[in-house]
């Protein structure tokens, strides 16, 4: 005999003896398991929501409700793991006192900071509404005024003097006043004193205007004389740079021209060691030499 079939005859004889059980004794057991079956379920459903916070939804495996399974499969299901529930309940390890602590314990953190921040919105939703309420009520007795004014003022002339351009006139001149006192109220009606204060105001603003212009205008022209002083300071600096230039180059010669001298006075000194010469005595090449150095300096 296998495992399944042993548990599917205890399963059995379990139910015959719970069937032999007076009516009394069945109502008391099934409201037991009622309640106990309702703490578990919600017990299921808090460990099952503190889960889905911790496991991504597209890795979480599909559960039995999102399934799409007939009704016959389901009860085939349940038939087949009925026999085993009993006894495989037994062999799983369930969660400890200690761990179902802390879990529940992070669940009523989370329900209590739930609450506080749907508090928060009620309270600013509340006071939101609050004052559109305040303001409609007082547009509502604003509107019953003016109803009982118009009443008071027009509806009685009119009705005394039907089709009279009194009664006419009377209309129009309510309906002006009450339009400028909407404007007063709102602060669109500007009085003479507005007007002068807003003209003063407007001069001081077009001075300040035309003297920040006119200093713009000093700042250009300085900033031209400026950049024209700066073109003319660039150019002496290009001539002094170019005079630098040949006054390099023509040091440059003269010191050669000098060492060619020099050179060429020991060669005469060197052939006319111990000898005296006069001056018409020099190689024609070494007094043209001294001609042009003596030019030169």
């Amino acid at each position: 005999m296998t495992d399944e079939d042993s548990e599917t005859s205890a399963s059995e004889a379990q139910a015959q003896d719970e069937s032999e059980l007076p009516v009394i004794q069945l109502c008391g057991l099934v409201e037991e398991l009622s309640y106990g079956n309702s703490a578990l379920k919600t017990e299921t459903e808090m460990f099952e929501k503190y889960y889905n916070k911790l496991e991504p939804r597209d890795q979480r495996p599909p559960r039995l409700s999102e399934m799409k399974i007939s009704g016959a499969e389901i009860a085939q299901l349940r038939g087949r793991r009925r026999s085993k529930s009993r006894i495989s309940l037994e062999r799983v390890t369930g969660l400890s006192v200690d761990q179902k602590f802390k879990l529940v314990q992070k669940e009523l953190d989370d329900t209590k900071s739930e609450i506080r921040h749907i508090r928060a919105n009620a309270e600013r939703d509340l006071q939101h509404h609050e004052a559109i309420v305040e303001e409609a009520e007082i547009r509502c007795t604003e509107v019953q005024r003016e109803v009982h004014e118009f009443e008071k003022d027009i509806l009685k002339t009119i009705s005394k003097k039907k089709g009279s351009i009194l009664a006419t006139q009377k209309v129009m001149k309510y309906i002006e006043d009450m339009n400028r006192r909407r404007k007063e109220e709102v602060g669109e009606a500007l009085h003479d004193v507005d007007f002068q204060q807003l003209k003063i105001e407007n001069a001081q603003f077009l001075e300040t205007i035309e003297a920040r212009n006119q200093e713009l205008i000093q700042l250009k022209l300085v900033s031209g004389n400026t950049l024209q002083i700066l073109n003319a300071y660039k150019s002496k600096l290009h001539r002094a740079m170019e005079m630098s230039l040949n006054l390099d180059k023509e040091f440059l010669l003269r010191k050669e021209l000098l060492e060619k001298v020099e050179k060429e006075t020991l060669q005469v000194e060197e052939v006319g060691e111990g000898k005296t010469y006069c001056f018409w005595c020099f190689p024609p090449s070494v007094l043209q030499g001294l001609g042009s150095a003596f030019t030169k300096i």
